[in-house]
C-alpha cells in the first residue's frame, strides 16, 4: 500500500536545523506525557508542537514547556506534513500509521514493537549504533525497554571481549504495562476492588509473565530481549530470558549472567563500564552501594552493580542492571535517536 522504494525526502534539513515542527503520537499515556517531560528538559529545538492521540481524545488539553496544546487527531497531524513524530501509541497504531506519517516526509521514532524485526528499518540504541542512521531513514524503531539496558551493558563487553551467551533474569516495574497496572497495585495497597491489569494481585506478588506466551513457552518479552539484542549487536549472541512483573515503579532491574569469548578482569570489566557514555557504576559492596530502582526513578542513565566473576564456570560475568523504563527505556532514547539525526 505504501511505497517506500521512492525516495521521499524528509521535511526537514538535518545540516541546518533550527526550527522543528514535532508531534508526539500518543501524548496522553504514560510514555508520552515521559516523552514530552524529556523534549523539554533536552531543550529540543521545536518552533510548533502538536500533541497528536485517539479520537477520544481529541480536544482535550496537554500541557508542554508550560503552555496548554489541544490534542489533534492522527489524520490531521498527518496533513500538517511535519518534520518529526514520536509514537508511543501501540503497535497496532504505529502499523497503521507511520507509513501515512513517512509518506508526507515526517520521519517517524517509533516507540512500539511494530517495527523492530522488520529487515528494512533500523533498530536504534544511539550510543551504539546510532551511526547507521541515515536521512532516508523515515520509520525509525526505538528497542523494547529491558532491552535498551541489557545492550547498553553489552556492547563494551563485546566489543572488547566478545559476548557468546547471555542468560537474563528480569524483574520489571508494572509502569511498564501502563496506567491501568499501577492503578491496580494502588487500589490493592488500600484494599479497593478495581480493574486488573494481571491474572493477579500484583501486590506483595512477583508475576512471571510480561506479555503473552508464545508456542516455545516464552513470553513476547523474554523473545524480544532475544530477538532485539542480535539484532542490534550480533546475531550470533545466545539470549534467554525470563521476565517477571514486581510491584514497583522506578524502573526495570536485571540479574545478568554474561558468558564472555576471553578471559577477563573485574577491575577492566569496571573501568571499561565507567568509561561508556550513559552508564553508571554502581559498585562499592563495603557502603552497600549497588542499583536499584528506587534511586533510577527519573534519570537518564543505565545503572550497574554487583559485578562478579561467575565461580562456576570461565569467562562468565554475573551483574546487575537498572534503569527507569520510561526514560532510557522508552522516551529518553526516543528524544536521543532524534537529536541523533540533527547531529
Amino acid at each position: 500500500m505504501y511505497n517506500f522504494t521512492r525516495k521521499i525526502t524528509p521535511s526537514f534539513n538535518y545540516n541546518n536545523v533550527t526550527n522543528m515542527r514535532i508531534a508526539v503520537v500518543g501524548a496522553t499515556g504514560m510514555v508520552g506525557n515521559v516523552m514530552m517531560q524529556v523534549l523539554e528538559e533536552q531543550a529540543f529545538p521545536i518552533t510548533e508542537f502538536y500533541p497528536v492521540a485517539s479520537e477520544n481524545s481529541v480536544g482535550k488539553e496537554v500541557v508542554f514547556s508550560g503552555k496548554s496544546y489541544p490534542v489533534i487527531g492522527m489524520q490531521t497531524a498527518v496533513d500538517l506534513h511535519l518534520d518529526l513524530a514520536i509514537f508511543s501509541a501501540g503497535g497496532e497504531t504505529s502499523l497503521e500509521w507511520a507509513p501515512k506519517f513517512a509518506e508526507v516526509g515526517t520521519v517517524v521514532i517509533d516507540n512500539s514493537s511494530a517495527w523492530r524485526m522488520d529487515l528494512t528499518k533500523k533498530l536504534i540504541v544511539p550510543e551504539i549504533n546510532g551511526d547507521q542512521l541515515t536521512s532516508e531513514d523515515l520509520i525509525i524503531a526505538n528497542p523494547n525497554c529491558s532491552t535498551i539496558q541489557l545492550v547498553m551493558v553489552l556492547a563494551p563487553l563485546h566489543k572488547r571481549f566478545g559476548v557468546n551467551r547471555v542468560i537474563v533474569s528480569t524483574y520489571q516495574s508494572i509502569t511498564g504495562t501502563g496506567v491501568k497496572a499501577v492503578q491496580q497495585m494502588e487500589n490493592e495497597r488500600v484494599g479497593i476492588t478495581g480493574d486488573m491489569a494481571y491474572h493477579y494481585p500484583i501486590d506483595k506478588n512477583c508475576i512471571p509473565q510480561c506479555d503473552s506466551f508464545l508456542a516455545n513457552g516464552y513470553t513476547k518479552e523474554e523473545m524480544k530481549l532475544t530477538n532485539e539484542t542480535k539484532k542490534i549487536l550480533d546475531p550470533s549472541i545466545d539470549v534467554v530470558a525470563t521476565a517477571v512483573r514486581v510491584p514497583v515503579v522506578g524502573g526495570h532491574s536485571e540479574a545478568v549472567n554474561i558468558e564472555l569469548n576471553s578471559e577477563f578482569e573485574l577491575d577492566e570489566v569496571r573501568s571499561l563500564l565507567e568509561k561508556t557514555p550513559g552508564i553508571v557504576v554502581q559498585d562499592n559492596l563495603e557502603s552497600f552501594e549497588y542499583p536499584m530502582p528506587k534511586f533510577a526513578e527519573g534519570k537518564d542513565a543505565v545503572f550497574v552493580g554487583r559485578i562478579r566473576k561467575d565461580f562456576t564456570r570461565p569467562n562468565t560475568l554475573n551483574l546487575w542492571i537498572v534503569a527507569d523504563n520510561l526514560r532510557k527505556g522508552a522516551a529518553t532514547n526516543a528524544v536521543q535517536i532524534a537529536k541523533h539525526l540533527l547531529r
